[in-house]
């Protein structure tokens, strides 16, 4: 495709360097990888991305189980739980915001759990949704809510980033919201886990069409020069998780052969930051 067509034209990082054509094979064409920090970027029109986007605002989306909202209460506790501790407080003295928030589940745990949160949802129908069950979600683009600054003691960011033809702006604007030494806690995909290079295009995050507006996939090093060029310090990043083949991928024993050796190697990605679902919090630095 050329230039002039894609959505993402130059690194979302900032780095200003020229892409390299990596080797994960997608409909829309080959990944493209950033030659300085190693970002890997979709070649996808804006016209197909902006497409993509609208299952966002699905009424089917994102319904989870109740087996599953259980789950992500106990994920969203040890995670508040660490930004209290990064911020030498109890959890429940936090003023929170959750961008991204879709149906606010993370809001309502946080708010079970005693403090102030709130979310910002893009998709109008969603985040209607997420008001009607009681939770304090605010329709539109963060950059829009007009937060004045210093707001909130801590953002988090949950599987948007990698949505974002540029993210320096959405950073930058949670870097105005926080107060000095707030916490930004994001999560997202790496692009240069053991998952990705065992999977290449079959892993299904790179796949717009399993996990729609996926356009832009970070590693530990892109990452942590995002932090720094908007005025964070990494406080924290771990990776977790290895796949090496999905279901359907091969027959049922090298399946199991393969989730065998994933799990094995769990560990040690973690430690050599290899593994595919990367968290991590920054520390807001001083204007």
């Amino acid at each position: 495709m050329p230039a002039s067509e894609r959505l993402i034209t130059t690194c979302p990082v900032g780095c200003g360097a020229r892409f390299e054509v990596s080797d994960v094979d997608l409909p829309e064409g080959r990944l493209l990888r950033c030659s300085a920090c190693g970002q890997l970027v979709s070649q996808i029109s804006e016209t197909a991305y902006r497409a993509s986007m609208q299952a966002f605002d699905s009424p089917e989306f994102d319904r989870p189980s109740p087996a599953e909202v259980e789950r992500r209460r106990g994920t969203a506790a040890r995670r508040l739980t660490r930004i209290g501790k990064l911020l030498d407080t109890t959890a429940t003295r936090l003023k929170l915001l959750d961008v991204g928030c879709s149906r606010g589940d993370f809001v309502a745990a946080a708010a079970d759990l005693g403090l102030h949160a709130e979310g910002v949802e893009p998709a109008a129908h969603i985040a209607e949704g997420a008001r009607r069950a009681g939770r304090t979600v605010h329709t539109g683009q963060l950059e829009e809510q007009r937060f004045p600054a210093h707001s909130f003691d801590a953002v988090t960011l949950f599987e948007v980033i990698e949505h974002l033809k540029e993210p320096i702006a959405l950073l930058r604007e949670c870097h105005r919201i926080l107060r000095p030494g707030g916490v930004l806690l994001l999560s997202t995909g790496n692009g240069e886990s053991w998952t990705a290079d065992a999977m290449k295009g079959r892993w299904d995050y790179f796949q717009i069409e399993r996990d729609a507006g996926h356009v832009s996939f970070f590693n530990p090093r892109s990452i942590t020069l995002l932090a720094r060029r908007t005025g964070f310090s990494v406080a924290r990043l771990r990776s977790s998780r290895v796949k090496l083949l999905a279901k359907g991928q091969a027959l049922l024993p090298a399946y199991l052969l393969a989730k065998l050796a994933a799990e094995a190697l769990n560990l040690p990605a973690g430690v050599l930051g290899k593994g595919h679902d990367m968290l991590v919090y920054l520390r807001r630095q001083d204007d």
